[in-house]
């Protein structure tokens, strides 16, 4: 087992053992025990009572957080040239189609998103190889296929995020930065357990929010009492 470096001593220190915390209480908490040089993401994991082998189980959706992730989302449209100039007027940082399906057959992904829309996704599909383990394949529920290409990269740069729970039942997504002040983090942070609240489907029993971690880049987990964050 490896030794606690100096700075994850004095971040765990900072947490009470065995003390769950309230969302409020986590959100002010975890820019204390962020001591990175860098503005580290925060991040959410949420352990949900379903059985996502289950197609009637999986939580899926997508948040537009009130504050932002803080992180810059590099976008690419691929789209027909009557949309072109809509994309790039709502801050896509690549435009195109042809040119660029044939960079990502060659192996290009550098990108976070990408936005298209219906009538072109025959040309995309034979991309999934390559999207899909990357998480890049657009998906109508997601938003990420749709006629309106302007707004979709708007929301995106906004703030727009997508998710959806692992095969372990846990949906992990970052929800700012550790510079962000307490109130956003929270307010994020409320808004996304909000939409994961929404999503709750009907065929899951007992439970729905079975633990709630709020954490840093390179913190330790801080334990949040999820009654605090139901309404």
């Amino acid at each position: 087992m490896s030794k606690l470096t100096k700075n994850q001593k004095l971040a765990t220190g900072k947490i009470e053992t065995g003390k769950v915390y309230t969302l409020k209480d986590a959100s002010a908490l975890v820019k204390e025990i962020t001591l990175t040089k860098f503005d580290a993401s925060v991040d959410i994991d949420v352990r949900l009572g379903v059985d996502p082998r289950k197609s009637n189980q999986m939580v899926r959706g997508v948040v537009s957080l009130p504050h932002g992730t803080g992180k810059v989302t590099r976008v690419l449209a691929l789209c027909t040239p009557d949309k072109e100039a809509e994309a790039k007027d709502a801050g896509a940082d690549y435009v195109g189609l042809d040119e660029y399906v044939d960079k990502i057959k060659g192996g290009w992904t550098d990108i976070d998103i990408i936005i298209t829309m219906p009538s072109i996704m025959g040309k995309i599909g034979a991309l999934g190889r390559i999207l899909g383990p990357r998480g890049l394949m657009p998906n109508p529920k997601s938003g990420t296929v749709t006629n309106d290409i302007g707004q979709a990269v708007k929301e995106v740069k906004q703030g727009k995020i997508d998710f959806k729970v692992d095969r372990t039942g846990i949906v992990h997504s970052s929800i700012g930065k550790s510079s962000f002040e307490p109130e956003k983090i929270y307010e994020n942070a409320k808004e996304f357990i909000s939409t994961l609240l929404k999503l709750k489907p009907s065929a899951a029993k007992g439970t729905y929010l079975k633990s709630i971690y709020l954490s840093s880049t390179m913190s330790p987990g801080i334990k949040i009492d999820p009654k605090s964050v139901e309404d």
